[in-house]
This record gives C-alpha cells, structure tokens and sequence, in this order.
C-alpha cells in the first residue's frame, strides 16, 4: 500500500499522473508554465533549493544569502524535512545519487 496523504484526490491522482509522464525538461517546463504563474515556480524552486542546502549543513545565513529565502521559509522548510512526510528527503537523494553516478552536472535538454 502506498502513502496516505492529506491531499489525496482523484484530481491530485491525475495531476501527479500527468507530471510523471513528462519525457524532458523542455516539455516539464511548457507544462508548468501552463500550470503555474510565475511566482508560483519560482518559489517552488526556491523551496527545493533551501531543502537541499539545508540537507548540506548549511546555516539560516548562508541560505538566505544564497536563495533569498526570508529566514520564516527556511525555518518552515526545516520543519518539513524534519517532521514531513520526507519528499524533499527521498527526491533529493535520489538526484543526489543520480548525479554521482552520472559523473556530475546532467546536460539541460
């Protein structure tokens, strides 16, 4: 059986369903930019990267001058890697280890 979200739906099923099934970057962008405002990905994008500097030790300082993330996200992030449902944990691991075995940076599409 799977995980139990909160947010479990058949339209959350279909929405995931359909982010699963895109191919490339190209097209996950296209999708998105459909999907979401701008505002929207990027602070998307911004989440995930505080995720993955605060999984690297990194202070509330460095996080913010690196992202410009206000330090009440970073705090509400570190709250979700620690007491979430570990999506940040298992998808950044998973890059994480898809990039040593790839030998480093992946090629943008």
């Amino acid at each position: 059986m799977g995980y139990e979200s909160k947010l479990k739906n058949k339209e959350a099923d279909d929405l995931f369903d359909a982010i699963m099934s895109i191919s490339n970057r190209d097209e996950c962008y296209r999708f998105f930019e459909d999907l979401c405002t701008v505002k929207e990905i990027k602070a998307m994008a911004q989440r995930y990267g505080v995720a993955r500097l605060l999984l690297d030790r990194k202070t509330y300082s460095e996080i913010e001058e690196v992202t410009g993330a206000s330090t009440a996200t970073i705090s509400r992030i570190n709250r979700t890697l620690q007491y979430g449902a570990e999506g940040y944990t298992s998808v950044i691991g998973r890059m994480r280890e898809a990039k040593e075995k790839d030998g480093g940076e992946k090629s943008p599409e």
